[in-house]
């Protein structure tokens, strides 16, 4: 890699592993409210300390016991507030979903990119400096919208600036480095037993990274699409190697937009091009766009069903967070499977919803705690191997005409998911629903039963036409032996022809990105 990739990747990681911690933060504020909440008014020299204020017994440390005591205080008034704290963050991904995506084309990737980095990190300082309960709820959903901002414009920025051939790796690298992150955070709110601490422990490591941002370079794309020659010499100028990269990733880009343009004149040669609804209401490109938004929808609602309640297991909160992060870990080998989008898809939602039925099942019957979570983050991890196969599946199914249409449409389902999942009740012991559990393990049995509708799409050339689509294999049920020639087939072509990659030079476009937030 040239040292302008080694300067994008190691920076995009960090930027994921930190993106965890405000993540997941009301998972960390109810497990701390409740625990400080319970032990009382919280006035007194005993009663406000506890396990809460470690040096409550020495003369020097109780004016910072009494502020401490005070924030628990005015937190514990309106701790009714932080139920909805999720709600309003869901919202702001959604917003940021809407949004993301024209202000980084329009903008820059790295501009937008260095704003929400630099808001998230305030964003997660606020609450400790002024903790009241409109402002929290605000700076959530301030928050959300920075979070998905930054997920669009690090999987483009770090799609760009990778060879066709290896970027497959991005959109499984970076969620790795988020699971990093949810393992490193579990520690640090553990040893972080009030709400001012919890704030400043994890927003002040984000504060002092900020200056290492102001190195990641643009995407060498939108600088070529908006003739910002002069950046673009001065990345080639840096080394031999990023010159070298830069030729090998320009020469991708024009490739592609001349393919694009060349696309669009055969679509109308004699007249204007029709509408995009005309598109849309075409039975395959309808069929196709319902399977892939119920997909989108189902994954995210167990994924962040499973995600967001994971301290109801009867497990302690902390220690299940760490492990909530490490069940992700695997995904990062998912670009070594060569089964075929279609098959890992079906076998990865089958999973996912047999696991979260078996955890239900443990569940009802008084089984294990630890079984049960154990099971239940199988199902999490299986489910995010299929949305990571989703954000190509997405790319590969749809017609040039209408691609960047429906992609959007079908990320637009999964943040709805998201929405509805954040209004979904508990019980009221704070556990998952009989309800909502059915609802995680057979939606993606179903998914599962609807792939079979769809194409199997790797090694076949993207769609540039609705006329393409109709004339790829029909779908049919696999057997085991087609499975294995499936699976023999692709295996030879991705050892033959390391240029596939570059067919699906698509993922540059900064909404065909769910990602994992």
């Amino acid at each position: 890699m040239s040292p302008l990739q080694l300067s994008v990747y190691w920076r995009l990681s960090l930027v994921f592993f930190f993106t965890s911690f405000l993540f997941f933060l009301d998972v960390f504020t109810a497990a701390i409210v409740a625990a400080s909440c319970s032990q009382g008014n919280g006035t007194g020299g005993g009663g406000g300390g506890g396990t809460l204020v470690p040096n409550a017994g020495g003369n020097q440390s109780r004016p910072g016991e009494a502020s401490e005591s005070g924030n628990r205080d005015s937190v514990c008034d309106w701790s009714d507030w932080l139920a909805f704290g999720q709600t309003f963050f869901m919202v702001g991904l959604l917003l940021g979903s809407l949004l993301g995506g024209a202000i980084s084309d329009r903008y820059g990737k790295r501009t937008v990119l260095l704003v929400c980095v630099y808001v998230h990190a305030v964003c997660g300082l606020v609450p400790a400096l002024l903790p009241q309960p409109v402002l929290y709820l605000a700076v959530r959903c301030v928050t959300g919208v920075c979070c998905c901002c930054i997920n669009i414009c690090s999987f483009s920025l770090a799609v760009e600036w990778t060879p066709p051939a290896a970027r497959l790796w991005p959109p499984a690298f970076l969620p790795f480095c988020f699971s990093l992150g949810t393992m490193g955070g579990a520690p640090l709110a553990w040893l972080s037993p009030t709400w001012r601490r919890l704030h400043l422990t994890l927003a002040l490591p984000q504060l002092v990274c900020l200056p290492l941002y102001l190195s990641i370079p643009e995407s060498p794309r939108w600088l070529l699409l908006r003739k910002r020659m002069d950046v673009l010499e001065r990345y080639r100028d840096n080394s031999p190697a990023d010159k070298q990269c830069l030729d090998l990733l320009l020469d991708s880009a024009w490739s592609d937009m001349q393919k694009a343009t060349e696309a669009q004149k055969e679509q109308s040669p004699g007249g204007p091009a029709p509408s995009d609804i005309i598109h849309l209401k075409h039975p395959t490109v309808l069929l196709r766009l319902s399977i892939m938004s119920y997909l989108s929808a189902v994954s995210a609602l167990t994924y962040f069903g499973i995600c967001m309640n994971i301290g109801s297991f009867g497990v302690g909160v902390y220690s299940a967070q760490f492990f909530s992060g490490l069940s992700e870990a695997p995904c990062l080998l998912v670009p070594l499977v060569r089964l075929g989008r279609r098959p890992i898809s079906m076998l990865a939602l089958f999973l996912s919803g047999a696991a979260c039925f078996l955890s239900l099942l443990l569940s009802r019957y008084n089984g294990e705690p630890v079984l049960v979570m154990s099971l239940a983050l199988l199902g999490k991890l299986c489910i995010l191997a299929a949305v990571f196969i989703s954000i190509l599946y997405s790319i590969e199914l749809f017609p040039t005409v209408v691609r960047q249409r429906c992609v959007s449409l079908v990320n637009l389902s999964f943040r709805v998911g998201c929405l509805v999942n954040s209004l979904v009740p508990s019980t009221p012991n704070g556990a998952i629903s009989l309800a909502a559990m059915v609802v995680y393990s057979s939606g993606p049995i179903i998914g599962c039963g609807l792939c079979l509708l769809l194409p199997e799409t790797s090694g076949v050339p993207l769609p540039d036409s609705v006329e393409d689509c109709d004339r790829q294999p029909r779908p049919r049920p696999p057997s085991m032996g087609a499975l294995w020639r499936t699976w023999k087939l692709v295996s030879s072509q991705t050892r033959k022809a390391e240029t596939l990659p570059a067919e699906k030079d698509d993922t540059h476009t900064p909404n065909t990105h769910t990602g994992l937030i």
